[in-house]
């Protein structure tokens, strides 16, 4: 099936996207397990053989489950990936969680894949799409200027071409939710430690399992107050089982749970900093 805004078949989006990786040899591709690093990486795979590289950033800001899961989908693939740890909660610029936090977190990151890419003759690569573009995301700064790349955007995908071409592949990423770090679920201003982050981890963990695939625990007040969001259709169930929620959120460590009439919203906490969230 062709995609609606570029007219390419899938397969032609993914073999643009293997045309556009195939001359940079080697490659570390910033795996997260979601549906636009599994694709770049399973891409990379396919063009460059054992000269592609999966590599998963691992803190306190990365679910578990999230762990997990993407070290098994790269089994299912037949793609490489290693693991490597990142600091950024030691750094002070990052546990402030001003409005450029995903910067030093993006650099905390390089920091930790330079050494492997120099090591290895590799070019870094991250997996923005088109979309990611017009997004607040300072860390797309910090890459740029470190010299990452972006096969994605090099071969015109947007998030909606990427799962298209991703089903195409038989991925299993193709329709998974997004899931940013932990650390974008806490106010900005509000300290990120990694309490907050294990409360919030646990919270999520616990929302899953009352049947909420799909949802976000907002952190405010120093981490005392959970600010749930949910897809808007999920609302009337969650009302209905109020307490249950109630008792899971504050079971995690939360004092008060709400729930945002508003909806599921990615980015959220942008308006925070005077931006607009995206409804999804």
């Amino acid at each position: 099936m062709a995609d609606a805004a570029t007219g390419r078949t899938a397969q032609r989006a993914f073999d643009d996207l293997c045309a556009r990786i195939a001359p940079y040899g080697r490659m570390l591709v910033g795996y997260s397990g979601g549906a636009d690093s599994a694709l770049l990486a399973h891409a990379a795979h396919h063009a460059l053989g054992a000269g592609a590289v999966a590599v998963t950033a691992v803190s306190a800001s990365l679910p578990a489950a999230e762990r997990t899961a993407a070290a098994a989908l790269a089994r299912r693939h037949g793609f490489a990936q290693v693991e490597v740890c990142t600091d950024e909660l030691s750094r002070p610029e990052y546990r402030a969680n001003s409005g450029d936090r995903c910067f030093h977190c993006k650099s905390a990151l390089l920091d930790a894949l330079e050494p492997l890419a120099a090591q290895s003759g590799a070019v870094i690569a991250l997996g923005t799409n088109l979309d990611d573009l017009g997004d607040h995301r300072p860390g797309q700064r910090a890459a740029a200027g470190r010299g990452a790349v972006t096969p994605l955007v090099e071969a015109g995908l947007s998030k909606a071409e990427v799962r298209a071409v991703s089903r195409w592949a038989g991925l299993d990423s193709a329709d998974k939710p997004a899931a940013a770090c932990l650390s974008s679920r806490v106010a900005y201003g509000d300290p990120v430690t990694a309490e907050v982050l294990a409360r919030i981890e646990a919270a999520e963990a616990a929302l899953h399992a009352l049947g909420f695939p799909v949802c976000r625990v907002r952190a405010h007040a120093a981490g005392t107050v959970a600010r749930l969001e949910l897809p808007e259709a999920d609302l009337p169930r969650a009302l209905l089982v109020a307490a249950e929620i109630d008792a899971a959120v504050c079971g995690a460590g939360f004092t008060f749970c709400s729930v945002d009439l508003q909806g599921f919203r990615s980015g959220r906490m942008n308006v925070l900093l005077g931006l607009p969230s995206v409804a999804r």
